[in-house]
């Protein structure tokens, strides 16, 4: 049986550029008005993302640092680069922000980073659709904040909504806040386009629709330069945040299971077992966490806020604290979920990782099992989402580092229970959560990027193609 964690880089990889690519690739970037840079504390930081969440992935990416990085401010700069390093066969990873946990942008093979932040602009909203399009570099806060002023909002949002940026989250993500009513990324109905630069001698710059654009959504920037993208978006809602306090666990764990199914409008349910709770900031104003108190936190509509106390107050819960969200002082409530939660605990102790589980139905015999074995080296994190059109529970459970033979047989434990592992600890597409090759990513890759320069070594497919044999990935 293959190995569920990676113990090396996947392969083959291209070769750095040599001295040789880099001095023409550097004349033809300056000839077209870029700044290209070299500089080894440059491209140190414009080679880094946050992998150092997985114990497994800091080894294998360290070290992996690009040759050159440039910024653009346009399209027509992003058309010039693209063509610079496809003349010279130098390779090219694509970089928002840069909040990502599995080394989506770290170049494993060198070359030039193109940082896509100055990228920044609406071009429009669709005030009878409420399509929104926005140019990929965008930070999301700031896209949500034009979006509220005119009654729209974004659908979905990463924990790390106030420094991700919109193409980064598409390429590298696949839900958060807001999953709980409208699922994930992929799932038809959300990406309704995008404007791609292909990686050519002389690049094309397409406007792709819906069905076209499957290929490179959740792609990792390995299959085209995403510089403009078109979602679907939702009406905006003043949400409300409420922490609420439960003495057992078993009493938390069903209010979580009952309220996403309710006529209560809810965008966010997050449930921290005591051990998690207790070592979080809360909102000013939000009494900290005691003792052996679980708690959910919620992001509801103003209207449901009566009901949700009445009722979790006959299934044990207390209202602990409310706040209008964007209202409040501290850290906001939605940055105690998703992978913030990681964030915070490996403040405290970095020995914690963690892993990412779709939980079968019913969830307490999967969850009181694997407690059962693993005691406190494992503390449940629960998310709501909503995951082929039914409401179920994640787990991104905090897991104390054990060494990589005790998270190898916690993961086998996971799925001979009925759970589905999309990977934290994985460098392809495939291994990060897709399960399997996507024979859309791989010919749009083949369509976009033939030479195959675009983030090399993340796209299982494409190596296989390159091989002509099946590259190993998990059972």
């Amino acid at each position: 049986m293959p190995p569920v964690l990676p113990t090396a880089l996947p392969g083959p990889l291209p070769p750095l550029a040599s001295e040789a690519q880099l001095r023409a690739l550097e004349a033809d970037l300056l000839a077209a008005g870029l700044a290209p840079l070299r500089q080894p504390q440059d491209l140190a930081r414009g080679s880094s993302v946050a992998f150092v969440y997985s114990p497994v992935l800091t080894p294998l990416l360290t070290g992996c640092v690009a040759q050159m990085l440039v910024r653009v401010q346009s399209v027509d700069e992003v058309v010039k680069v693209a063509a610079a390093c496809s003349r010279e066969g130098v390779s090219l990873t694509l970089r928002g922000a840069a909040t990502g946990n599995y080394g989506q942008c770290v170049p494993l093979a060198g070359g030039l980073v193109l940082d896509l932040t100055g990228l920044n602009r609406l071009r429009g909203l669709d005030a009878e659709t409420g399509v929104v399009t926005a140019e990929a570099g965008i930070l999301l806060e700031d896209l949500d904040q034009q979006l509220h002023a005119q009654g729209r909002a974004l659908r979905l949002v990463p924990s790390t909504t106030r420094t991700a940026t919109l193409g980064g989250f598409i390429a590298g993500g696949s839900g958060g806040i807001g999953s709980l009513r409208w699922g994930f990324l992929r799932d038809p109905g959300h990406l309704l386009g995008l404007e791609l630069v292909t990686l050519e001698p002389q690049p094309r710059l397409l406007q792709l629709d819906s069905a076209a654009a499957r290929g490179i959504n959740h792609a990792y920037g390995c299959n085209g330069i995403i510089t403009a993208l078109s979602l679907a978006t939702t009406e905006a809602v003043d949400w409300r945040q409420l922490v609420i306090g439960f003495s057992t666990w078993d009493g938390a764990l069903e209010a979580a299971q009952l309220l996403p199914a309710s006529a209560l409008l809810l965008n966010g349910l997050c449930l921290l077992e005591a051990p998690v709770a207790a070592q979080l900031p809360w909102p000013s104003g939000c009494p900290a966490a005691q003792g052996q108190e679980h708690r959910l936190l919620l992001l509801a509509a103003p209207g449901a806020v009566a009901p949700i106390a009445a009722w979790l107050k006959e299934l044990g819960g207390e209202l602990l604290w409310q706040a209008p969200q964007g209202a409040s002082r501290g850290v906001p409530l939605r940055e105690l979920s998703w992978n913030h939660t990681t964030l915070h605990l490996r403040a405290r102790d970095p020995g914690w990782t963690y892993l990412q589980l779709l939980l079968p139905q019913p969830e307490a015999p999967c969850l009181e099992t694997l407690k059962a074995t693993w005691g406190d080296a494992l503390l449940w994190h629960l998310e709501a989402v909503r995951s082929g059109g039914s409401q179920r529970l994640v787990a991104l459970p905090l897991v104390h580092w054990q060494g990589a033979g005790a998270l190898e047989r916690l993961i086998d434990q996971c799925r001979q229970l009925g759970a589905v592992l999309f990977s934290p600890h994985a460098i392809t597409v495939e291994e990060g959560g897709l399960g399997g090759v996507d024979a859309e990513q791989v010919a749009a890759k083949a369509a976009y990027d033939p030479a195959g320069l675009l983030n090399p070594g993340k796209l299982r497919g494409w190596l296989e193609r390159q091989t002509g044999a099946a590259i190993p990935g998990p059972p």
